[in-house]
């Protein structure tokens, strides 16, 4: 009986409010993120790609890209292993609090740098050449949108708390709301007592997780590992002429 009673106490000190942001929020966007991404992979596999603009533009992209990848790489893995790993496994592991906080916070701040300044020249490219920006759909806009939004909350949050303000300690709050969610025993007092930018981070990026499946970056979540069994491809010339240069050894017409 002490359960029901605990369920209530909180509903009533987080308030209606509270529980549909950090409570109901968090499962609606879960299962739109997977059944999306089935329905998406089922009825629409010709339309799971990044929809390359490489032919059209190489030299900003050649800058852009391997910013924007290689720096959003690094951010997801530090937000999963924050807000994943437990706090005690990393005490246990000898990762002191002060340790594991510079060094979230000083590649945090670098890879985000590096995100940004990709996504910037990326969107810059989209905007001024010609072709690219006619390829781009109205799902892509709101797609760079949402993406850029959630990036530069996510940069503020750690700059404000962690740069310029005394420090916060995220894996005390954010850490656990986020496994009691897959515990199904979701916890959305531990989000109302976390700043103000790391809450509006937390629900850009539900957000984005929701529109996720319905846009270009579902590629994230293949690799072409059929490459590497696939055979080989052969071109074969229809012209009958030989041509006035003699076939290099091993390449020699056989018919």
């Amino acid at each position: 009986m002490t359960a029901p009673a605990q369920r209530v106490d909180l509903a009533v000190e987080t308030g209606t409010g509270g529980v549909l942001l950090w409570v109901v929020l968090p499962y609606v966007v879960l299962a739109v993120f997977v059944l999306g991404h089935i329905w998406r992979y089922r009825y629409d596999k010709f339309g799971w790609t990044t929809r390359s603009s490489q032919l059209y533009e190489r030299r900003l992209l050649r800058i852009g890209s391997p910013l924007f990848h290689f720096g959003i790489l690094v951010v997801l893995i530090g937000h999963i292993g924050g807000l994943v790993v437990p706090k005690s496994w990393t005490e246990t592991a000898g990762i002191g609090e002060d340790a594991y906080h510079v060094s979230a916070v000083l590649l945090g701040t670098i890879a985000g740098v590096a995100t940004v300044g990709g996504l910037a020249i990326l969107i810059y490219r989209r905007r001024t050449v010609g072709p690219v920006f006619s390829a781009t759909t109205r799902n892509d806009k709101a797609m760079y949108v949402s993406l850029s939004v959630t990036i530069a909350l996510g940069l503020a949050a750690t700059v404000a708390a962690n740069i310029v303000g005394g420090g916060y300690d995220y894996r005390e709050t954010i850490s656990p709301w986020f496994r009691s969610i897959f515990y199904l025993q979701p916890d959305p007092a531990l989000m109302t007592d976390a700043p103000v930018l790391f809450q509006l981070h937390a629900l850009s990026a539900l957000i984005l997780f929701a529109f996720w499946p319905f846009t270009r970056l579902v590629h994230m979540l293949t690799a072409p590992l059929g490459y590497l069994t696939r055979p080989y491809i052969v071109y074969r010339s229809r012209d009958t002429r030989l041509g006035a240069r003699a076939p290099r050894r091993g390449w020699e017409r056989t018919g």
